[in-house]
């Protein structure tokens, strides 16, 4: 496994990383604790070191992800998110002073740890000045409780102005082959303050990997099931995206999944995505794409591949959006 450094941080990571949300929350039943601990540790044994969880994914994730890495803590990077009034994303959002650090001392705890390597702001609260949230991070760093400061899905105004009081290493939000946002403004700016790019959803919340069609049925508990870009009619609509995506991974021998997680290694030296995946078939999959090298020529190919084609559906249904994300 090849590794990269979150822009001017000197924070070093695998070049992919593990999103450990799936593992327990937001994509159905997930995995018991015994099984998400091994799957942590088999994706440790392929190489990864960089490994994402929150608050808000639950306790149960939290401490899988603790118990799984206590053996080898020394060799990976682990990040945590705070920011959910009592961790919980339906009752909103809590960025105060004293809510961040009772997160911290919680999830120091849950993952077995003296420190939490990149600590990020899950989602700006703008009912707490943004650099109060960065101030208070900048103590625990002092503290050594904390080694670097990330944000989730701001603005570019909320990180310059975070950044100003605290140097923040990594912005962690959606990007990939079908929410594109992060190239208009997000990326140039932190390419200019030397901050790094943590890609969630890199494969689309799994409809980049052409497993998923209008036909496919979600668990009950599955948050796709609310999400408009995942409705039967999107989906349908969506799956031009997908089929083109196949026929440029047909060309090169590869699945659609690498060709995706490809393409946004191939963007900047300083992007990481973090991909999820409760099965080690996928596990493989996903970071066999760290061996595909694609040239400027191919990235060229992939969008053209691609142009013209309109994605169907908002990322996140209207009672969420405010909080979640655009």
């Amino acid at each position: 496994m090849k590794t990269r450094q979150l822009g001017c941080s000197g924070l070093e990571v695998s070049a992919i990383g593990f999103g450990c949300m799936g593992l327990s929350y937001g994509y159905g039943p997930g995995l018991n604790r015994s099984s998400g601990i091994q799957m942590i540790r088999e994706a440790f044994n392929r190489g990864v070191t960089f490994f994402d969880t929150a608050e808000a994914y639950g306790a149960l994730n939290e401490e899988m992800v603790g118990e799984a890495l206590a053996p080898m803590r020394d060799q990976v990077v682990i990040a945590t998110k705070f920011g959910f009034e009592n961790g919980e994303v339906n009752r909103g959002l809590d960025s105060r002073p004293e809510r961040i650090r009772s997160v911290v001392e919680t999830s120091l705890q849950r993952l077995r740890t003296d420190r939490i390597d990149l600590l990020y702001q899950h989602r700006v609260d703008p009912a707490v000045p943004i650099e109060d949230v960065a101030g208070t991070v900048k103590e625990l760093i002092a503290q050594g409780k904390v080694r670097h400061f990330g944000l989730s899905e701001a603005s570019v105004g909320s990180i310059r102005r975070a950044h100003a009081v605290q140097p923040v290493a990594a912005l962690q939000s959606e990007y990939s082959l079908w929410w594109r946002e992060p190239e208009r403004e997000i990326l140039p700016v932190l390419e200019e303050l030397g901050i790094g790019f943590v890609a969630f959803s890199p494969l689309g919340k799994g409809f980049l990997t052409g497993a998923i069609d209008q036909n496919t049925a979600f668990t009950p508990n599955d948050f796709r099931n609310v999400v408009p870009r995942f409705t039967a009619e999107a989906r349908q609509a969506n799956q031009a995206l997908v089929d083109a995506i196949k026929r440029v991974a047909a060309i090169r021998g590869t699945s659609p999944a690498q060709i995706a997680l490809a393409w946004l290694l191939a963007q900047k030296a300083w992007i990481v995505p973090i991909p999820g995946t409760t099965k080690l078939h996928r596990l493989d999959e996903n970071l066999a794409a760290n061996r595909i090298a694609l040239s400027t020529d191919d990235v060229l190919q992939i969008q053209d591949a691609l142009a013209g084609i309109t994605v169907q559906g908002d990322r996140y249904p209207a009672r969420l959006a405010a909080i979640a994300g655009r």
